[in-house]
């Protein structure tokens, strides 16, 4: 059953994310609990009901993730496997957003459009910092981080930094800069 291993892979990938490659039982059962983890699951839940044009349950589950967790997700978002969401209060993804594998939402995230011009691609291993906004058809590469409040509205590119408002893209610390190089 194709959601029960979409479940299983997240949590996995989420407990990995925070312990470690040698998980236990009691680890795994810790990260289920996490009301990040049960938004997924909900989430997963909705996009089999969807498949299988099961009527209704995906609008209830919607509901309930916002009344429960304060979280919202459109029904087009495609999130990837281990998707972390450490808080889950205030998050809006929009549209059809596509978020990547074991990016990490900090809480009061918002990926959205800016006046229905397309949304946000954000690769894999991407940390949002609390606060931060992603808008617009832009492309966060790989192992990006997004500070805290930040506001994106150009791409980032991969192991790059977003600060500010609006966000200064920038390399990590340790990474040469690619004007720099070309100087």
């Amino acid at each position: 059953m194709r959601v029960l291993r979409e479940i299983v892979g997240d949590t996995t990938a989420i407990a990995r994310r925070f312990v470690g490659q040698r998980l236990n039982a009691r680890e795994v059962v810790a990260t289920m609990s996490h009301d990040g983890s049960l938004a997924l699951v909900l989430v997963r839940l909705r996009e089999a009901a969807y498949r299988h044009r099961v009527p209704l349950f995906g609008s209830v589950a919607r509901r309930l993730q916002t009344t429960l967790f304060g979280i919202e997700i459109a029904r087009d978002v495609r999130l990837g496997e281990g998707v972390v969401f450490l808080h889950t209060v205030g998050v809006v993804i929009g549209g059809d957003s596509q978020i990547g594998d074991r990016v990490m939402f900090l809480g009061g995230n918002t990926v959205g459009s800016i006046n229905n011009k397309g949304y946000p691609r954000i690769g894999n291993d991407v940390v949002i910092g609390a606060g931060a906004r992603i808008l617009g058809p832009v492309t966060i590469g790989d192992g990006a981080s997004i500070g805290a409040n930040a506001v994106v509205l150009c791409d980032v590119p991969p192991g790059a930094v977003a600060v500010g408002v609006p966000a200064v893209v920038r390399p990590r610390a340790g990474q040469a800069s690619s004007q720099a190089l070309d100087d």
